[in-house]
């Protein structure tokens, strides 16, 4: 009896081994291989190859976890997300934009515990205050996507131009519209400012920094919908007046970049994307950046996040946690910005001391505005973020383009301000 109680007790110790080998029960990616998707808007070859290079890298690392990227068109993005999200083939990882976050947060899509958890590793204050709050949970609590990069907006002004006419750097409101109105001379096709005024994305994205710096918002901090407001009001009027020193018609990305860049307008309201051009064709310690002041500094920003799929598995989720813990990390976070330098902006402290990034060719050519710029994430606003509560409404609001539509009925329609903002509060209530 002894001995068979010893020959059963080794066949048990070697079926755990078994087991054990072949991942068992536990499901972790630690025990096993398991191959997670990566989905991304990356497409362009350069960009591709800097990803795979992350990904060896990883790999090697992680020798039990592969990676297979999955590139999609920025244009079909989203939509490629809602199609894989209905089949039940969204990838573990997705690079996505904060506002596309909240549309996939309130479908269910995110798994916000396992983003709070990345963060914690990597660490909350390794990070500006104002890229984590663009990601924040609408409770305040948790997170909807991990930082990758981002990129701010401002109004971009020719120094020189500027010292010309005896102008100092705007500070408000009032200095803006002065330099705009003494620049522009329609006779010669010249214009004080170049901003947006096209029914798009960039036109709400411009109008809110002026609108957040007078304090006003699209929802306050119930949630409730507050664009016929005073502030709003006097927000939209400024910005009506201001458009009479662009140029005509709807003004959009292209025209915009374009205008600045060829000396038709000294300022400019652009993104961080500005800056490229400016190092390729024009004069890196020329250009000025400063943000729209009137009751306070409204920084506009955005970034792109890194989410986790909800409805992973154990092993998928750790391994799709460890690849994002990997491209978190200040030394592979720098690689992914320079992809883009100048353009993309870190949202990682630790981005800005990093030695390759410090020495790139771009980054260098703009000196001390360069890590101006990046801190300036700490003072981020945008609309629907209001008291540490980051409204996913929001993100249906601006996807029915109901902001922008008003900007362009008052700026390219002449439409009356007061009736486009009954107009637009009505819209959105209802769409709400």
């Amino acid at each position: 009896m002894k001995k068979r109680g010893s020959i059963l007790l080794v066949v048990v110790l070697m079926l755990s081994a078994i087991l054990a080998a072949c991942g068992g029960s536990s499901g972790s990616a630690d025990d096993k291989e398991v191959t997670i998707e990566f989905m991304h808007s990356s497409v362009e070859k350069e960009r591709l190859d800097v990803i795979k290079e992350l990904v060896a890298k990883f790999e090697k690392e992680n020798p039990n976890i592969k990676v297979k990227q999955v590139p999609v068109e920025e244009d079909a993005f989203n939509t490629k997300v809602v199609t894989l999200a209905r089949s039940g083939k969204l990838p573990a990882v997705l690079e996505v934009s904060q506002d596309f976050a909240k549309v996939m947060d309130k479908d269910k899509l995110i798994d916000q515990a396992a983003i709070k958890d990345v963060i914690k590793e990597v660490g909350e204050d390794s990070y500006y205050e104002g890229a984590l709050n663009l990601v924040r949970s609408e409770d305040g609590k948790s997170y909807i996507g991990v930082p990758l990069t981002g990129w701010v907006q401002g109004i971009w002004y020719d120094k020189k131009a500027l010292a010309a006419a005896n102008f100092e750097e705007p500070k408000n409101w009032n200095d803006i519209l002065t330099i705009a109105k003494h620049f522009t001379n329609k006779a010669n096709k010249k214009y004080g400012i170049a901003i947006p005024t096209a029914e798009g994305a960039m036109a709400e994205q411009a109008f809110s920094q002026f609108a957040l710096s007078n304090e006003a918002n699209v929802l306050d901090a119930k949630g409730n919908i507050t664009i016929d407001t005073k502030e709003m009001k006097q927000a939209l009027t400024f910005y009506q007046e201001l458009a009479k020193y662009t140029m005509p018609g709807s003004n959009d990305v292209t025209e915009i970049k374009d205008a600045f860049m060829n000396g038709t307008a000294p300022m400019a309201m652009y993104s961080t994307y500005i800056l490229p051009a400016v190092f390729t064709d024009g004069d890196p310690s020329n250009v000025g950046f400063i943000i729209p002041e009137e009751k306070e500094k409204a920084v506009y920003g955005t970034v792109s996040a890194l989410a986790l799929s909800d409805g992973l598995d154990d092993a998928q989720k750790d391994a799709g946690k460890k690849f994002v813990e990997f491209l978190s990390q200040p030394e592979n976070q720098t690689k992914w910005v320079l992809m883009s330098p100048g353009g993309a902006q870190p949202v990682n402290k630790g981005v800005i001391e990093n030695e390759a990034y410090k020495n790139n060719e771009v980054v260098k050519s703009f000196g001390a505005l360069s890590e101006e710029i990046a801190k300036s994430f700490d003072d981020i606003q945008i609309f629907g973020l209001v008291d540490g509560k980051n409204f996913t409404k929001m993100g249906d609001i601006t996807s029915s383009g109901v902001i922008a539509k008003m900007v362009n009925n008052v700026t390219v329609g002449g439409k009356d301000v007061e009736s486009e903002l009954e107009k637009a509060q009505s819209t959105a209530e209802s769409n709400n």
